[in-house]
């Protein structure tokens, strides 16, 4: 019987919560999230100014991954394109829920 699927790469658990590591690319033709290779990869069409780009990201993340927006936050790379979040929320429920949704969009069931 196999056993869980491994985090991806740009997912680190922590008490309390989860980091999530991504790239953004402010300005897209579309708002898109996908996965290659391991990392996760944010495309917004909101700028990267005065944080747009930051508030499309957690919008897009929670509308993805059905999470609330308030559990959500920007801790490093504000304004970078390398970015990480901070989710506060039960980590186990909610990491087994983004590795399924990594799952489903590659492909790799295992």
């Amino acid at each position: 019987m196999p056993g869980p699927d491994p985090d991806p790469a740009f997912l680190r658990r922590r008490p309390g919560g989860l980091l999530v590591e991504l790239s953004v690319q402010p300005r897209a033709r579309r708002t898109a999230l996908s996965c290659e290779s391991g990392a996760l990869k944010a495309a917004v069409t909101a700028p990267a100014e005065g944080g747009k780009a930051n508030a499309a990201v957690i919008e897009l993340l929670a509308r993805e991954w059905r999470i609330a927006k308030s559990t959500m936050e920007v801790v490093r790379g504000a304004k970078a394109r390398r970015k990480v979040v901070a989710i506060a929320t039960p980590v186990e429920e909610v990491a087994n829920h983004i590795v399924g949704w990594v799952a489903q969009r590659t492909g790799d069931h295992g």
